[in-house]
């Protein structure tokens, strides 16, 4: 199936608004501490610095070895007292930024290195960081093809090491920790097992030294498989949570929010219920009995075959960037995308493992061409029922609002353009998308804020259909309650089963869909309130703005000037936004 290209010419206009850099001011040590709070981190994280363009650790994998936390537990504690000894400088507006998200990474990271969540009780993080590894390497384009076989064949043959300190590591899990990791035992094995036979022709000349590295990490990934069912499943871990104390550490030193757990579930109980309400209340208009009956009828609006579903990727882009442009919501970059069917090696294990369909391209690596956005493939000699099946779950609804809006077009893509010139040197990086989330906690409010709100934008713009626009309520129900169960699973009132319950039956998620959300918010906390604070964070921004602008109000400079500061939290965004501005609230 040929490439769906949306547009070609990258071009490296800038934005108004947009912040530039002013080469020589600023603070020089604190930038000096910078490089060696980047050099640090890209040495402990070397499958992150992949996603992110940094290409100098491509070779290795995490040595989460007890030698290894007690070198990150030195590097993390030297850097934190080098900031805090550093003489007194004038810090330019970004390097402000700089230094707040730097210390808080830094202080969120000493918990990190002790935690459960990160490296005693999750075996997870071990093959999610095992299998991405040598995946980074493949979904890239960077160097030469010889340089990513080499670097993929040394991470595959320290395959072995990593996961053999995860059962050094991991005695005890929760099971459904187990079950996660198990099935990213599957879906590695089914990669190097049979995918690697299915990598792109430039890759040929090299598939026998890649086939005996990759049998070596098959062989590992099966032992460890077996060590996470006949061992780690008899050891069972019934808490999850991160703790009250652990999570107001989060919110404070990630998101720069002054709300605790208990407010935001407080509000995000009560958006529930008024998602609910308003999903009821409109359910009649559209012949149905209940909100679900309505929205069921989305799945029946898709196009007619195959050709037409690819079809459909680019013609919903192309309309979206038309409105975005007429409207005047924003300065569309030239920033070439193309939506392509996901690769053959790829499609036995994507099922089983965090595989996106959109990953945010390396902002560090040359965009030398479109990024690839990886679709769900429909094959030739699938049967027309299975055919039928797949365009009805992925419909023009979802094709419209996930796939365009939210994250191919002027949700994450064009964030992504934004935040890779942004002045803040963390804002460039932290969205990136890695091994099993983003690489710092402090650029989500942002990403997926943005993200959301984007949808809604688009639906203030005339580009929904009123079913789709009516779905939005529900997707306003899955944003609250994602940060209800992040807040109540956290500070130990909600159990897991309650949060699959509440996804099932408030939200209407199927049993495996809730599960496996319940399951990432407990891997991650901090990570499911971003979605519903990080959008409503930058609706109340707006409202100040107007307000204190009035007639001058200019929508496109506002959004504009907003992603200029890269992937941050919005609180930072709307602290130096509204300086000096006058708040009429």
């Amino acid at each position: 199936m040929s490439s769906l290209e949306t547009s070609s010419n990258a071009g490296a206009q800038v934005l108004p608004g947009e912040m530039t850099a002013s080469p020589g001011s600023g603070a020089p040590r604190f930038d000096a501490w910078l490089d060696r709070f980047f050099a640090a981190y890209y040495r402990l994280n070397p499958v992150n610095a992949t996603f992110i363009g940094v290409h100098a650790h491509d070779h290795r994998l995490p040595d989460f070895s007890v030698s290894g936390r007690d070198t990150a537990r030195t590097a993390v504690a030297a850097l934190r007292q080098e900031l805090q000894s550093l003489p007194a400088e004038t810090l330019t507006p970004s390097q402000a930024i700089d230094r707040d998200l730097a210390a808080g990474f830094l202080e969120i990271q000493q918990w990190e290195l002790i935690s459960p969540h990160f490296r005693f009780a999750n075996p997870s993080v071990y093959t999610g960081e095992a299998i991405f590894g040598v995946l980074s390497l493949f979904l890239r384009r960077f160097g030469t093809a010889a340089e990513r076989v080499e670097a993929a064949i040394q991470r595959m043959e320290a395959v072995p090491a990593l996961l053999r300190q995860g059962q050094e590591t991991v005695r005890r899990a929760p099971i459904w920790w187990t079950e996660r990791a198990r099935r990213e035992c599957s879906g590695a094995l089914a990669f190097f097992q049979a995918g690697i036979d299915l990598l792109e022709p430039e890759y040929q000349p090299f598939l026998p030294d890649i086939r005996r590295a990759a049998d070596r990490a098959t062989a590992a990934f099966a032992d460890f498989d077996r060590y996470l069912e006949s061992e780690l499943r008899q050891q069972p871990l019934e808490d999850v949570g991160c703790g009250a104390d652990t999570f107001d550490l989060l919110l404070r030193r990630a998101h720069f929010l002054d709300w605790d757990a208990e407010t935001i579930a407080d509000y995000a109980l009560e958006e529930m219920r008024r998602s609910e309400a308003e999903l009821n209340a409109g359910a009649e208009r559209f012949g149905a009995a209940t909100w679900q009956s309505a929205l069921a009828g989305l799945a029946g609006l898709h196009a007619a075959d195959s050709a037409g579903y690819y079809a459909r990727y680019n013609t919903l882009w192309l309309a979206s960037r038309r409105v975005v442009e007429e409207q005047g919501l924003l300065t569309w970059p030239e920033f070439p995308l193309r939506f392509v069917p996901q690769p053959r090696w790829a499609r036995d294990a994507a099922p089983n493992l965090y595989f996106l369909f959109y990953r945010s391209p390396a902002p560090l690596d040359p965009l030398d061409g479109p990024v690839d956005y990886l679709v769900t493939p429909i094959e030739s000699d699938m049967p027309e029922e299975k055919q039928i099946e797949l365009l009805r779950s992925v419909n023009d609804s979802v094709i419209k609002l996930n796939h365009v809006v939210h994250h191919g077009g002027i949700g994450h893509h064009v964030q992504n353009w934004h935040a890779f010139r942004a002045e803040s040197r963390i804002g460039r990086i932290a969205a990136v998308d890695c091994a099993s989330r983003i690489a710092l906690l402090a650029g989500g409010t942002m990403a997926e804020g943005w993200a959301c709100y984007a949808t809604e934008l688009m639906g203030e713009a005339g580009f929904l259909t009123p079913l789709e626009l009516y779905s939005e309520h529900h997707a306003r129900l899955r944003m609250a309650a994602r940060a209800l169960v992040d807040c109540r699973l956290h500070t130990g009132s909600l159990s897991l089963i309650q949060a699959e319950a509440l996804y099932r039956d408030r939200v209407g998620m199927s049993p495996a869909a809730a599960r496996a959300e319940a399951v990432k918010n407990s891997m991650f906390p901090g990570g499911a309130v971003i979605y519903l604070l990080g959008a409503d964070a930058i609706k109340d921004l707006r409202r100040r703005m107007q307000k204190a602008e009035g007639a001058g109000f200019d929508l496109r400079a506002f959004h504009n000037r907003f992603l200029s500061f890269g992937s941050i939290p919005v609180s930072l965004i709307a602290s130096h936004m509204t300086r000096g501005a006058t708040d009429a609230q």
